[in-house]
């Protein structure tokens, strides 16, 4: 059987509707500008038996399927946890940024990363900044990003932690060209105590100086078998 096109109804910070059915779903890895930081991130997942990846940045492309606005979200286990990440959206020569959650299995990233990623959904805001046709004007190291797990703070930082999404995309495109409609995830900072937490509430924000910030609360609960 064929499988129903995802599409995201989204509204610009200016409440235009924008509906997006993306072709791919792309969550890049390992983005971080400061090599040493990204070391970090790379210990943060060697203390829970997570492998090196191949490659910096990493890439993993999942179904789309995965996406999600709602507020509520089902996951496999108790062992699971979001992290917030700016998502670029190109959706007919259109670019849109927002912020999203790349809430992960970490039991089961101790064996497969990939599978990890594709094990939970990826839930973003249901607003997005409108970029134009060209999204490199972006004051990214002046951008933000915060989250916080059942109210308290889990991550916190500036986007200049992290390479440019644009320069993400061009890394992207150097491996696999010519996609019209796409959602790419473009990396994570540093968690705040060093240790991946767990719990059932999670609040994202990003602040984008000039725009109103965009933000969202999801909750997690265990599916039932």
């Amino acid at each position: 059987m064929a499988r129903t096109a995802t599409t995201l109804r989204l509204r610009t910070v200016e409440g235009e509707s924008v509906d997006v059915t993306p072709s791919r779903l792309v969550i890049a890895g390992y983005t971080g500008r400061d090599q040493d930081a990204v070391r970090h991130h790379i210990d943060e997942l060697a203390a829970i038996g997570v492998p090196e990846p191949d490659s910096i940045p990493a890439f993993y492309e999942l179904d789309t399927d995965l996406l999600a606005v709602e507020k509520d979200v089902e996951v496999a286990g108790e062992q699971t946890s979001g992290e917030v990440e700016p998502v670029l959206i190109r959706n007919d020569g259109r670019y849109y940024l927002t912020v999203g959650s790349d809430h992960t299995d970490r039991e089961l990233e101790r064996h497969d990363i990939k599978a990890s990623k594709g094990a939970c959904p990826k839930p973003v805001a249901g607003t997005v900044i409108d970029l134009g046709g060209q999204p490199s004007s972006l004051p990214w190291d002046e951008i933000t990003a915060s989250s916080w797990l059942d109210d308290e703070p889990y991550q916190d930082g500036s986007l200049a932690q992290l390479l440019p999404i644009t320069r993400v995309l061009a890394e992207w495109e150097s491996l696999d060209s010519g996609d019209t409609s796409m959602v790419l995830f473009g990396g994570t900072m540093p968690l705040l105590d060093g240790g991946f937490r767990f719990g059932w509430e999670w609040r994202m924000r990003l602040r984008v100086p000039g725009q109103p910030a965009v933000e969202f609360t999801y909750t997690t609960s265990v599916r039932k078998n």
